[in-house]
C-alpha cells in the first residue's frame, strides 16, 4: 500500500463507526491519536538503536500510519504535508537551519 492510498483509507474512515474501526476511534479522539503516534515513534527509535532492520521496518510503518491518523484528526492532509515539503526543497537544510 502506498502512503497516498493509506492517507485515502484513513480519510475514508472519518465517517466510520468508532466501535468498529480503530482508525475511526483514533480520529474521534485527537489526543489519543497523538499519544499513539508518540508511542510508535519511540518504538521505532528503539528498534533503530538496536539495529534490527525487520523490527524497525514494522515500527516505521506503524509510526507512519499513526502520524497520518494524528494529522487527519486535526484536518491536516497528506497533500498539506507534501506541499510543506515541496516548499522546503528551494533551500538546503543546512542553510535553512543556519538562518534560524
Amino acid at each position: 500500500m502506498s502512503i497516498q492510498n493509506l492517507a485515502q483509507t484513513i480519510a475514508a474512515r472519518k465517517d466510520a463507526d468508532p466501535a468498529t474501526s480503530w482508525t475511526a476511534k483514533l480520529l474521534s479522539q485527537p489526543d489519543k491519536a497523538a499519544e499513539k503516534f508518540g508511542e510508535e515513534a519511540v518504538e521505532a527509535i528503539i528498534e533503530a538503536t538496536k539495529g534490527n532492520r525487520r523490527k524497525l521496518t514494522a515500527e516505521a510503518a506503524d509510526a507512519l500510519y499513526h502520524l497520518l491518523v494524528m494529522c487527519a484528526a486535526h484536518d491536516v492532509t497528506l497533500a498539506d504535508i507534501e506541499a510543506e515539503l515541496e516548499g522546503r526543497t528551494a533551500q538546503s537544510g543546512l542553510a535553512e537551519k543556519a538562518s534560524r
